[in-house]
């Protein structure tokens, strides 16, 4: 019974003063530069005099800020009540959400999200006169992977063409070749000759041919 008491009472006195705390919204995201000095702050009202710490969140673990050498934590509040961390040169590893932890760490802020980034260094000093000889070189040779292949796939139709009007002229060649003239003739003549005759002979032509031809065999 006097376990249950103590535990509602708690719970009252925790309700009470989480009640007469009023966040204020926080800057959600801020980004800085590497060695660069930020700060950031959790503003809140209260009827009461409360302390307050920080904590960083990140994927890894949470763990509690104190002051170093380049992290300073102001704990003096101030007529407005606002909280501060002040990062004189932040570096990469400082990157995560910042709370604001009030009271005995009942009561949280929203918390701003630091991101520390670096700029990429040049590694190579180029002049702008050097530039424009790059680029009229990569120009050049953009133009001539261009040109090449079209110039040699011309050469190459143009000689293509060239051998297959040798291999037609010479297979029309070979086909004249092939052919005998004197049997051509004679062949030609027996087709006047039947032109001539007609397609029908008399019968007594026919048989004075006969008889020509009997009276010419021995």
């Amino acid at each position: 019974m006097g376990t249950l008491t103590n535990f509602l009472l708690f719970s009252f006195v925790v309700g009470s003063a989480q009640s007469k705390v009023i966040l204020e919204p926080d800057n959600p995201y801020v980004r800085v530069e590497v060695h660069h000095r930020v700060v950031l702050k959790c503003c809140f009202t209260s009827t009461a005099e409360l302390g307050h710490t920080w904590i960083k969140r990140t994927a890894k673990a949470v763990k509690n800020v104190t002051d170093s050498d380049h992290v300073t934590i102001d704990k003096r509040l101030g007529p407005s009540k606002c909280g501060s961390i002040t990062f004189e040169r932040v570096q990469l590893k400082d990157s995560g959400l910042y709370q604001c932890v009030l009271g005995k760490g009942d009561i949280l802020s929203h918390g701003t999200y630091l991101q520390v980034f670096k700029y990429l260094e040049k590694t190579i000093n180029i002049e702008e006169s050097t530039k424009n000889k790059i680029l009229m070189a990569e120009g050049v040779l953009l133009l001539l992977c261009v040109l090449v292949p079209s110039c040699t796939l011309l050469f190459k139709s143009k000689r293509l063409n060239q051998l297959e009007k040798k291999k037609v002229k010479k297979e029309e060649e070979n086909i004249y070749q092939g052919l005998n003239l004197d049997e051509c003739w004679s062949t030609y003549d027996q087709i006047e000759r039947s032109q001539a005759h007609g397609p029908y002979q008399d019968v007594g032509n026919v048989k004075e041919e006969e008889e020509q031809i009997q009276l010419e065999k021995p």
